[in-house]
């Protein structure tokens, strides 16, 4: 078989917001097959044999056929090129560790030319999987050697840089379930979650309720301890010390064995516990004295070491540390042993995927020195059946929340809330956590902030916990969910007049309102950009705003299609015509059915407490409403349109124009509004229409806004823009 040219990627793009194709970002990629238009699936001997071997679990795959190996069926009775890179892109993305059911492939005016987009949470990782799933597809069309492990794991090395981490990604899925949005503000895991005034931010599990003083505190391990004991929170006593000989000496004094550990150390760096002869002491200390500013010498706790979540004041999690042993064999070496006993464990390994840490010998000298302390080096052969401690309490994973006794509960409580965290990972002492700490002897030795959350989300031993949930539920009281007013505004005539209208009248409703439309961006009455701001980056500053508690946004046909809408759901969403297919050909829109499905997104996304706002006048935005999530408004100059009429009938809203004014009907009731011919003379029937006009009125009044009120404002609107 001669070798086949390259599928030609014409163009990739990535659409941040609800689009088209789905609520979701995906990646758009259109490409050219080139003469692989002419050679479908099953007219490549061997591909469908080399493709499934490469990629077994396509299997999983349903496809159009609705069913377990739907796509190996389309792929055996034939089906084109960028139906199957979609396949294999979306299958290296969930082999990297980054779940994707979304995916679609469409043909364009132009033969051989398709549209192909798949689920993307992140871009860059996209990317990636893109570039990988087309390399190999070559490779499996031109029976050449690729290696798949290799390709995954460069995806997953991509996602582990790029995207959230675990304890971030945990917080965001509760909100999701919420339907609480979320914007990422960095390349890190600071997120916001809510809109405008609503919202509320996150890095990792801190919060914008975490102190600055109080994360001081908890990085202070012996101002800690000073201000637990004060409230009577059991601690182990201990001093700072500033040497090796005194360190010794303050261990004498406070009975052996002892812990030393930094001051303002973390993730248990620099920590030995367990104490009893100045030689270890010395080790101890230089140990200690590498990680942190000052060392510390605290009375040994006997038990195992726990780690508890607290979030608002609750104890919602705790975890057990478990000790790591080896057993001698008379052959292996004790690196060996760790090797062969301890890192085989699927639990284990080296990011974050993990609830276990694999060992590694050079990493971490407190292993060190506990083996030379027993007698041993990593070299060493120890005799068949001799234990060696390898780590004390290393890795707490083991979820033990259903044990915690509720005095155990109580002190940890009293901890976070002295220390001043509103979310804490208190690490305590204890021999048993279903007994008092009185009882047991144990104590709290740290109070974290920031903790990681991984440890209750995949434990390594017990059920996992709902933390990301819990931290939701803080942030948000049950009937908030972050989010203000949103108006979207779609359509190719009058959207800047609807959006500037709209926007005044919830002005004078008492809301501090961002605007972005093509007149420029707005935040209240000031124009603070002139330029055509009906984009998604404009819009999206709205919604990072602090300040605003209202949004309306412009968006045009071209903007959707470029980048999707700025926001997951709004509030109203306006559509006002089915016209500028001419402008569109850049993205292949040639016709009505074409250009309905971009539209359409603006009711997508509608709430269901909220409203599609539709010109009555076109019967394609009629049909529209049945897509509407919320309730129906229809606007048109005409109150006599057969839909109109039938959607009063059944106690719609409509707004229609009589005698020059608007008139609000609801079902029969009719109410007469604002002044739309007065309007439109200040306006000038060049820039404005009255269906323009009375699409604003139908915005306001799904808003809430009073009939009154409509009236005065646009009485008082001024059409010219002479702001700075």
């Amino acid at each position: 078989m001669s070798k086949k040219n390259d599928i030609r990627l014409l163009r990739v793009n990535y659409l941040r917001g609800p689009n088209m194709w789905t609520y979701r970002p995906v990646l758009e990629v259109w490409l050219d097959l080139g003469e692989l238009e002419d050679h479908p699936s099953h007219q490549l001997p061997g591909f469908n044999d080399r493709l499934t071997a490469a990629l077994p679990n396509l299997i999983e795959h349903h496809c159009g056929v609705g069913e377990r190996g739907g796509f190996i069926e389309r792929l055996q009775g034939g089906t084109w090129m960028g139906h199957v890179l979609e396949h294999v892109v979306i299958e290296l993305l969930n082999l990297a560790g980054m779940p994707t059911g979304f995916g679609q492939t469409r043909s364009t005016s132009q033969r051989g030319v398709y549209r192909m987009v798949f689920r993307a949470r992140d871009e860059q990782v996209a990317r990636a999987a893109l570039a990988e799933g087309h390399a190999l597809i070559m490779a499996v069309i031109n029976d050449q050697p690729f290696d798949v492990p290799a390709a995954v794991a460069r995806v997953r090395d991509k996602l582990d840089d790029c995207y959230l981490g675990p304890s971030t990604a945990a917080i965001v899925a509760a909100a999701t379930d919420r339907r609480i949005p979320h914007i990422r503000l960095n390349d890190g895991n600071l997120v916001q979650l809510g809109h405008g005034a609503r919202q509320r931010r996150i890095w990792t599990a801190e919060t914008d309720m975490t102190s600055a003083i109080a994360e001081g505190i908890a990085g202070d391990k012996d101002l800690t301890k000073t201000l637990l004991k004060a409230v009577g929170v059991p601690v182990p006593e201990g001093e700072e010390v500033k040497s090796a000989a005194e360190a010794w000496r303050a261990a004498q004094d406070l009975g052996l064995p002892v812990v030393i550990k930094p001051s303002d150390g973390n993730h248990g760096r620099g920590v030995t516990l367990d104490i009893a002869s100045e030689a270890d002491c010395e080790a101890a200390f230089k140990l200690a004295d590498a990680e942190g500013s000052s060392v510390l010498v605290e009375r040994y706790i006997r038990g195992n070491e726990h780690r508890v979540l607290v979030v608002g004041g609750q104890v919602v999690a705790a975890a057990r540390g478990e000790a790591a042993w080896v057993h001698g064999d008379g052959t292996h070496t004790i690196a060996e042993l760790i090797d062969l006993q301890i890192n085989t464990d699927p639990r284990r390994g080296l990011t974050e995927d993990f609830p276990l840490n694999r060992i590694t010998l050079g990493e971490d000298p407190v292993v060190l020195l506990d083996l030379q302390r027993q007698g041993f080096t990593p070299e060493s052969v120890p005799p068949a059946g001799k234990a060696v401690l390898i780590q004390r309490n290393g890795n707490v994973a083991i979820d033990c929340t259903p044990e915690v006794h509720p005095e155990v509960a109580h002190a940890v409580s009293l901890a976070a809330r002295t220390v001043g965290l509103d979310i804490a990972g208190v690490d305590l002492v204890t021999e048993d956590i279903s007994k008092p700490l009185s009882e047991t002897g144990g104590a709290i030795v740290e109070v974290n902030a920031g903790p990681g959350l991984l440890m209750h989300l995949k434990p390594a031993g017990g059920a996992p916990q709902p933390v990301g949930q819990a931290i939701i539920d803080h942030l948000f009281a049950e009937d908030e969910n972050g989010r203000i007013p949103i108006v979207g505004v779609a359509g190719s005539r009058g959207g800047q007049q609807v959006s500037r209208l709209v926007a005044w009248l919830l002005h004078l409703n008492g809301r501090h309102v961002g605007l972005a439309c093509r007149d420029g961006l707005f935040l209240g009455t000031r124009r603070v950009e002139k330029k055509n701001s009906a984009r998604w980056d404009a819009a999206h500053r709205l919604l990072m705003n602090r300040g605003v508690n209202a949004v309306v946004v412009e968006n045009d046909p071209a903007s959707i299609l470029r980048d999707g809408l700025a926001y997951d759901r709004a509030l109203v969403g306006v559509v006002t015509d089915m016209d500028g297919i001419a402008a569109l050909a850049e993205f292949d829109v040639q016709d009505a059915d074409q250009l309905y499905k971009v539209l359409r997104t603006q009711v997508d996304v509608v709430l269901s407490d909220g409203a599609a706002v539709l010109n009555a006048a076109h019967p394609r935005l009629v049909d529209m409403a049945e897509l509407s999530d919320g309730e129906v408004v229809f606007y048109a100059e005409d109150g006599g349109l057969e839909a109109i009429q039938r959607h009063r009938d059944n106690g719609g809203r409509a707004v229609f124009l009589r005698g020059g004014a608007a008139v609000l009907a609801q079902g029969p009731a009719e109410t007469p509004g604002a002044n739309i011919e007065a309007l439109l003379r200040r306006f000038g029937s060049e820039t404005a229409d009255a269906s323009t006009l009375l699409a604003a009125v139908a915005a306001a009044w799904a808003l809430g806004i009073s009939p009154e009120l409509i009236a005065a404002g646009l009485d008082t609107f001024v059409p010219t823009l002479h702001l700075a």
